[in-house]
């Protein structure tokens, strides 16, 4: 049926409505489900709305549409945006996309006036506001879960502040470290995170509205109030771009492909210490399972799959870049894509921050495995080399005769502790006694008494500083950590 006669018939189609009285025949069925978004982009309503209240009230302002149409279009709005958070609002495929669902269902309701409100703006202004309203709203709330992750390990490392452990290259045992230092590097990759979505926001808070569809448009607008109203710092500088640009999402979702590695990272390391040939950390219950046919098995599973959805995250970013490529400017449907792996990202990265929260806040770190690691490794042969050193003897000497010592106890099957002193004077006549003590954990860790290092007091002091930093953005590490369960 073309849309003439449904004209005639007196019912509107959603061609009509949608594209204008250019089109006279319905949408094909296969082509309409592609051309539906509605389905992704009705998590965009409550955006809508507010962008669309800021928009109706500038056209008040500025005499473009009178003040009784825009206290009518903002009362149905705003009765819109209640149904839509309420979840009661009914989401029609056949209106295309979250737009067109809220301006035909305010234009049933409040007639004529309804239909003054896209007046001065394109959806390819109006969608790009939407997804940077939504966007900065996610951004704040990725920070926020990642401060609290960071304030459940400042917790847990204030509690391990006396726990030694060995620390680790090519997953071979390396050093003594101390456990609340292991924990701390954990948090300076998260606050490297954090600053990149306070970056992110920062960048992306410039208002699009007002570009229109690419050439702005010929009404007296003041793009400056609606900016003001919506939150942004200023409007976009450039009409084209404003149409075009989806960098904001672009650099959103590269800070969450980077914090999805991190958080692979410390999965990985969680996966390994739980294993029983590490022994370092029991989770709870509640965030491992059980073997469907071992009953012995207790699994890691809450870190592996932590580790598992990086790769989903990646992949969102990925498709992304691929999505805006070889996009002209300004608007293209291609862009229509690009809510489904942003949304997937942040959704994924909030779930992943949550759950590791409340997995380290609850986790039981095993001290006395810990410290039984050290035994072997041979972890004590740069103290070794490091105690020639300071005793006069060149560096690469030094190596050379921890190296012949280690081979020694390879052999003889010892650990270096265990080594005589007439031993070790084999090797080389510097030794002298001394040399056991600086073969203790805690006296080699001491010894790295320098900014950045294990040393007690250097800890002592990165915990106050970070504690300090979190305070600063307005978290009380102690409260959110006792809040995902740290005791």
């Amino acid at each position: 049926m073309s849309q003439q006669s449904d004209e005639t018939a007196g019912h509107s189609t959603p061609a009509q409505s949608t594209w204008g009285g250019r089109f006279e025949e319905q949408l094909n069925a296969v082509a309409a489900r592609v051309n539906t978004s509605v389905d992704v982009d009705k998590r965009l309503g409550e955006d809508d709305v507010r962008g669309s209240i800021a928009h109706v009230r500038m056209l008040a302002k500025t005499g473009i549409v009178s003040a009784d149409d825009a206290q009518k279009i903002e009362a149905g709005l705003r009765q819109i945006g209640e149904e839509i958070a309420a979840g009661s609002m009914e989401w029609k495929a056949s209106l295309e996309d979250v737009h067109m669902n809220i301006e035909t269902l305010l234009t049933q309701r409040i007639g004529e006036a309804g239909g003054r409100l896209h007046t001065a703006r394109s959806r390819n202004d109006q969608v790009s506001t939407d997804m940077r309203l939504w966007t900065r709203a996610a951004l704040e709330r990725v920070t926020q879960k990642t401060e609290a992750l960071m304030a459940v390990l400042l917790v847990r490392a204030e509690q391990s502040l006396d726990v030694v452990m060995p620390g680790y290259t090519h997953l071979q045992r390396a050093q003594p470290v101390r456990l609340a230092h292991h924990l701390l590097a954990w948090c300076e990759m998260l606050e490297r995170d954090r600053g990149r979505y306070v970056d992110a926001r920062a960048r992306l808070n410039e208002s699009p509205l007002g570009a229109a569809a690419l050439a702005g448009t010929t009404f007296p607008i003041d793009r400056e109030m609606t900016a003001k109203e919506l939150g942004f710092d200023r409007p976009m500088r450039n009409s084209l771009d404003a149409s075009a640009d989806r960098d904001f999402l672009l650099e959103a979702l590269s800070a969450l492909s980077i914090q999805a590695v991190h958080l692979s990272r410390i999965g990985e390391e969680l996966v390994l210490w739980s294993a029983q040939e590490f022994g370092f950390v029991t989770m709870t219950d509640a965030f491992t399972t059980g073997s469907s046919i071992m009953p012995q098995k207790k699994n890691p599973d809450m870190a592996e799959l932590v580790r598992g959805k990086a790769g989903k995250v990646i992949g969102d970013l990925v498709s992304l870049l691929v999505l805006m490529k070889g996009l002209p400017l300004a608007y293209n449907r291609d862009m229509q894509e690009d809510k489904r792996p942003a949304f997937d990202a942040f959704d994924t990265i909030e779930d992943c921050l949550d759950v590791f929260a409340g997995a380290i806040a609850t986790a039981r770190f095993d001290a006395v495995r810990m410290r039984k690691a050290l035994r072997e490794g041979f972890v004590e042969a740069t103290e070794i080399a490091d105690w020639l050193a300071a005793h006069g003897v060149p560096f690469r000497e030094a190596h050379h005769v921890a190296g012949r010592l280690v081979k020694r106890c390879v052999e003889a099957g010892k650990t270096l502790p265990e080594l005589t002193l007439e031993e070790l004077r084999q090797e080389h006549a510097s030794f002298d006694d001394s040399i056991f003590r600086a073969l203790e954990p805690e006296v080699a860790i001491e010894r790295r008494d320098v900014i950045g290092g294990p040393a007690k007091k250097r800890i002592e002091a990165a915990l106050v500083a970070l504690e300090a930093r979190l305070r600063g953005y307005g978290v009380e590490a102690r409260a959110v950590a006792a809040e995902r369960g740290a005791r």
